[in-house]
């Protein structure tokens, strides 16, 4: 029997005894069949009337709410055609009270009515047919209920105390019920680790991919209802990984879909309620603006990420200051008078209390704030301030922790080496640090974040040297196979009007 068969012989059930049509269809239907949603009462019945089966035959153990079998005329003999098929017995009625119960409707051979489900419950949040999961223990509590309204006195019978202890059961079931095992959690801890510690020396393409099939299971498991304790490591995890996708995405120059990641970030670390995890969402995210955009952006959230960290020794709580001298030093080259002297202070804020962290915390390069990370943001901000020496001297000792695996931080490392050499009146020196920094990397590892701060340096020497006769070769350096941002393409050839 096809669906819409039987929606329509239901729909005539109802047109015959004068009610208006249902909103059966057959989607919801196939949802029945396959267990998805449970038939309300009154669905129930009507089910039963069209496949002639008894409740039970449909995989429901609540009887039926006419208190008929509906099996009758299921198969008539060959022999019996002529003759009308026998009736199943009925099942035995309640027995009706002298005083009928308020709103309780009692079924008569002869006149069928049903309980008015749209009174009990509106429709289901898919706006589908109004039903309503009625199981046996809602039954005698119903039953229970009328029996109070009415006045009636009502014994603590084993039937009702025994539908109270299983309603508490099915509870206990569901409360404890979970997909995911707390095993399975601790090796998707590991792994998110693990994956901080490897996410510069592995391609960004294959990181992204790695970090999000990953991402992808916790989504799954996350979307069912896990204990309380569950749920939490899972959104600590989806925030660690959709952090660690929003830092790839900085590397691949996609700050639009960086931004997204980030925030998705931020909506599962505030699902933890750790307000240091939301600070590291929150610093991390500040690197969108410091590469891609406006400064004063990414020095307004590192003052909201300090602002989260609170007074606590921690990631955060080290690295947003030094992101703040890092955006506080952009702002003094651009020419804000007061930037300089604030940067600097920054930057004493964030090594003291950098100097307080365990040796967990400064030991991964994603989810930690390394000493190489430190001096690397120290170099940066005094290049910005225009002392090159002093920069100079810091960033060579930061090239000096970071492995040859660490090639995105270290590669930028060298870029500001290169903007040293500029800013000490050697443009000829600061292109061919900047060139060899990129020719050093293999071609996966040429992220757009690279490529587009060697661009940089080009566009600072030809804003102070017009014309330089070395940039063209700088520029065609740099032209060469790259990664590629999913929304910027191939780098141009010509440099960008922008400064350092």
């Amino acid at each position: 029997m096809a669906l819409s068969d039987i929606v329509a012989q239901v729909k005539a059930l109802y047109e015959l005894e004068g009610k208006p049509l249902p909103r059966l269809g057959e989607t919801l239907l196939s949802a029945y069949e396959s267990g998805y949603k449970r038939p309300g009462p009154e669905y129930l019945h009507y089910l039963c009337s069209v496949y002639r089966v008894e409740p039970d035959e449909l995989g429901y153990q609540s009887p039926c709410i006419c208190g008929r079998g509906h099996a009758a005329g299921l198969a008539v003999p060959a022999a019996g055609r002529d003759r009308a098929p026998e009736r199943a017995p009925e099942r035995p009625l309640a027995p009706v009270p002298d005083q009928p119960l308020v709103g309780m409707v009692v079924p008569q051979p002869d006149d069928r009515q049903w309980i008015n489900v749209s009174e009990l419950r509106g429709p289901d949040r898919a706006g589908g047919p109004v039903s309503i999961d009625v199981g046996e223990e809602d039954i005698v509590l119903r039953r229970t209920l009328l029996q109070l309204l009415a006045g009636a006195g009502v014994a603590l019978d084993g039937q009702f105390l025994g539908a109270v202890d299983n309603l508490r059961r099915k509870m206990d079931d569901t409360l404890v019920s979970a997909t995911v095992s707390p095993t399975m959690l601790d090796q998707w801890e590991e792994t998110t680790l693990g994956y901080g510690r490897q996410y510069q020396a592995t391609p960004s393409l294959r990181m992204l991919c790695d970090v999000l099939l990953d991402f992808s299971e916790v989504r799954r498991m996350a979307d069912k209802r896990q204990p309380v304790e569950l749920q939490e490591r899972l959104c600590r995890i989806a925030a660690q990984l959709s952090g660690l996708s929003g830092l790839i995405m900085i590397n691949l120059g996609d700050h639009r879909l960086a931004r997204s990641f980030f925030r998705t970030a931020r909506t599962a670390a505030d699902e933890t309620g750790d307000r240091h995890l939301r600070a590291w969402v929150t610093v991390r995210e500040s690197l969108v603006p410091m590469y891609y955009g406006d400064p004063r952006e990414a020095l307004h959230l590192a003052r909201k990420a300090q602002d989260l960290a609170g007074r606590t020794p921690g990631v955060a709580a080290a690295m947003a200051p030094a992101v703040e001298a890092r955006a506080l030093g952009l702002l003094a080259m651009r020419g804000r008078g007061d930037a300089a002297p604030s940067a600097r202070r920054a930057l004493v804020r964030g090594r003291s209390v950098f100097d307080q962290l365990s040796a967990e915390q400064t030991g991964d390069l994603a989810f930690g704030f390394t000493d190489r990370q430190m001096a690397f943001y120290e170099g940066d901000t005094f290049t910005n301030l225009g002392d090159h020496r002093h920069g100079d001297e810091v960033l060579s000792r930061a090239l000096t922790l970071y492995s040859p695996s660490d090639r995105v931080d270290r590669t930028l490392v060298r870029l500001d080496r290169a903007t040293c050499q500029l800013h000490a009146g050697n443009p000829d020196a600061a292109l061919h640090a900047g060139r060899d920094a990129i020719l050093d990397l293999p071609n996966e590892h040429r992220s757009d974040i690279l490529v587009h701060r060697a661009r940089q340096i080009g566009a600072a020497v030809n804003a102070k040297h017009p014309g330089y006769p070395g940039l063209k070769d700088f520029y065609e350096a740099l032209a060469g196979p790259h990664v590629q941002s999913p929304t910027t393409g191939p780098a141009p050839a010509v440099p960008p009007a922008e400064q350092v």
